[in-house]
């Protein structure tokens, strides 16, 4: 074989052993990328996880809904309905006059009262004198014991009809006052059941108002978590709404009784398990929670809570 066919021969070979020699070393290169890039994602889901289980140990999340709170509004005398201020979906504020009823007969009723009552004063102003001058003549054998007796006992009744006369008159005027129905809270009249000229009984509603504040949060949690929550922990209430005010709130009822979970109640858990009944109340200064609308509920732990005080 001539020289130059050798000398190319080993050119060849070397140029070839180069080429497999720098692709191993790519393939080494790209392996080692790969597991520092596994090892790198292992790391990451397992801090997260790490921090998602931190964060659920500072944090209870509860499900529940907005209880409906309404109040009737009625007349404690009957009578028949001259006035009613408000429709349906006013807000009316505690203290707004809402229903009138016809107040003629009551005004009657308090004039009888007071005429009553100025007769049986006239009276008893005239058997004190009357008791005075028998008294007097009982020493002087003017008047016998019995004369004096009945005296007294007149003047003692008219006295007792004085005190009866007055509550009358008290109870008459109270009966007036009854003839006009106030808001008792703030809230929104739901159903105006009522018309003017209808005639009502005492405790029959003209209104239905659903109370706007404070708002009662109806919520459930189950036995293992229950140690973690108490009477006055914060609580923070998020609605349905993308991007929605958060609204602060406390616990005020904890259930002594546990019960099997509502249907209505959207729980990880299963249906049958127990559950103990929350109620946390919250201000609703916007309006902006609406009842029975679902909501979540997150409590703050006992120990973060003593963290974001300081303690």
């Amino acid at each position: 074989m001539p020289a130059e066919a050798v000398l190319k021969n080993l050119e060849s070979r070397e140029k070839s052993y180069t080429r497999e020699t720098v692709l191993k070393a790519i393939k080494k290169i790209i392996i080692s990328i790969a597991l520092i890039a596994l090892l790198i994602g292992i790391m990451i889901l397992g801090i997260l996880f790490f921090v998602r289980v931190e964060k659920n140990h500072k944090h209870l999340t509860l499900y529940g809904n907005v209880d409906v709170r309404q109040v009737d509004i009625s007349f404690r005398v009957s009578g028949k309905v001259e006035r009613l201020c408000f429709e349906e979906g006013d807000f009316v504020h505690e203290g707004a006059l809402m229903a009138v009823l016809e107040k003629t007969p009551y005004d009657d009723q308090v004039r009888q009262a007071a005429a009553n009552l100025e007769s049986i004063k006239s009276n008893l102003k005239n058997a004190e004198i009357l008791l005075k001058r028998r008294k007097e003549l009982i020493t002087s054998g003017g008047v016998s014991q019995e004369d004096l007796d009945n005296t007294q006992s007149n003047r003692d009744q008219l006295q007792a009809d004085l005190y009866a006369a007055e509550a009358a008159l008290a109870i008459s005027r109270d009966n007036l006052n009854y003839t006009k129905s106030y808001c008792p809270t703030d809230g929104t009249i739901l159903t105006r059941i009522r018309e003017p000229g209808t005639v009502v009984n005492p405790s029959n509603p003209v209104y239905t108002l659903s109370v706007a504040s404070p708002v009662w949060i109806r919520a459930y949690v189950d036995e293992p978590h229950l140690g973690q929550v108490f009477f006055g922990m914060t609580a923070e209430i998020h609605t349905d709404t993308k991007g929605g005010p958060v609204y602060s709130g406390k616990v005020g009822f904890i259930s002594p009784v546990a019960e099997f979970t509502p249907k209505t109640v959207q729980t990880t858990q299963l249906r049958t398990d127990l559950v103990y009944r929350l109620r946390i109340y919250v201000d609703n200064p916007d309006q902006g929670l609406k009842q029975g609308m679902p909501v979540t509920v997150t409590l703050k732990t006992a120990k973060n809570q003593n963290e974001s005080n300081g303690e």
